[in-house]
């Protein structure tokens, strides 16, 4: 890593690319991955295939949105501190700004054109994710063991449904791995360019327990609707695994159950929060300017909006100090080839559900996912290209 890491040239290089995807990342976290890879691992080469897939294994370990996660830890080893806060700053204010508009009162989802806008960008998910795959099994699964343990990891998530099988993917991964994979791990792999002290990670892990354990304690002493505020939506953070769509009962539970949010309401902005690129998180902001304790406002979508992201964020700079260390070790290189190869399953069997069936409905989508995958296998288009070309089609096939 070049001194000038933390160069202003360096951090603002970082948020134009991150707010790239922001306006551009349509379909979850999983597709979200995609487009990472895509943009930083093809495009641009910061990053190598191994270091860019160990970050996604490590972040599918952790409570909170993997795909969040793994963007502030690739803007932190590119750019520093600042970085990272630019890479989530890019990443997440559009479609929080978007969702806070609809809040508000935007229509602008509506209307037959908006929904084949929708259509195709469901499709486009579809192109984005086939191509992750194609790309990652080529590089990760490349012998018959590791293909083995991808096949393993998509009957794992496939019998065993939701976050719990995708944990229970990358472990059964990663003890297969040690099991096997030991005669293909490296002598010397390059350590990753993570600018986190060990202070700073201890500091990061005492911060997040602190707040778990204390904001409930203070809304109890001093009943106040900002404490009330932080405490459900940073407890909705700390405690999920599977990101987005996985948050959902846990926000249900504090905001709809507790009358802050109706019901319908809930439902209206989760419907919102599937039509836009980046984060499902940010449906934090939409419940933050919708819901009473205070008052709709645009303090009550910010402050939700930072409280369900931060305990992630936390999480991810408690564990960093310690991430080189762990991957120099033998035992942990071969660890780290079944989790990666299992990363692979997952995302394999992502890419049928939930991406292929809501998006594939016939011939015509068929068509136009195909087109897209060409365009970034064949073609090498960016893919906000590839976004803009297959929401047209959307429409088309829409109309």
């Amino acid at each position: 890593m070049c001194d000038d890491q933390a160069s202003p040239g360096r951090i603002r290089e970082v948020f134009r690319a991150f707010l790239l995807l922001g306006l551009t990342s349509f379909g979850g976290p999983i597709a979200h991955l995609g487009y990472f890879r895509i943009e930083f691992v093809e495009r641009r080469r910061w990053f190598s295939e191994q270091a860019y897939a160990d970050l996604v294994a490590l972040c599918q370990f952790l409570p909170g949105p993997a795909s969040s996660q793994v963007g502030f830890a690739m803007g932190l080893m590119r750019a520093g501190p600042w970085g990272a806060a630019a890479a989530w700053t890019a990443f997440t204010l559009p479609s929080a700004i978007v969702l806070v508009l609809f809040a508000l009162g935007s229509t602008l989802l509506d209307g037959p054109i908006s929904q084949g806008i929708i259509h195709g960008l469901k499709v486009t998910a579809v192109a984005i994710v086939a191509h992750a795959v194609w790309g990652m099994a080529r590089s990760l699964c490349p012998d018959p063991r590791r293909a083995g343990i991808a096949l393993a990891a998509v009957f794992t998530v496939v019998l065993v449904s939701g976050p719990l099988g995708q944990v229970a993917a990358i472990v059964i991964g990663a003890l297969a791995g040690m099991a096997l994979c030991r005669t293909h791990a490296e002598a010397d792999i390059p350590d990753l360019p993570l600018p986190v002290t060990t202070r700073a990670g201890h500091l990061a892990g005492l911060v997040f327990v602190a707040l778990l354990l204390g904001l409930p304690l203070l809304a109890w002493a001093m009943p106040s609707a900002a404490l009330a505020v932080m405490d459900a939506f940073y407890r909705a953070g700390a405690l999920v695994f599977g990101g987005g769509h996985v948050v959902l009962p846990l926000l249900e539970a504090e905001v709809v159950q507790s009358g802050w949010v109706a019901a319908d309401e809930f439902l209206t902005g989760y419907g919102a929060a599937q039509a836009i690129p980046g984060p499902l998180f940010t449906f934090a902001a939409y419940l933050g300017a919708v819901m009473g304790p205070l008052g709709g406002s645009l303090l009550g979508a910010a402050l939700a909006l930072v409280m369900i992201f931060l305990p992630g964020m936390l999480l991810l700079v408690a564990v960093l100090p310690h991430w080189n260390r762990f991957r120099r070790w033998d035992s942990a290189q071969a660890l780290m080839r079944g989790a990666n190869a299992a990363v692979v399953g997952i995302l394999g069997a992502a890419l049928y559900q939930p991406v292929w069936t809501s998006a594939i409905l016939g011939p015509h989508e068929f068509a136009l996912a195909l087109t897209g995958f060409l365009l970034l296998s064949v073609w090498k288009l960016p893919a906000w290209a590839v976004v803009v070309i297959l929401a047209g089609g959307g429409v088309l096939i829409t109309l």
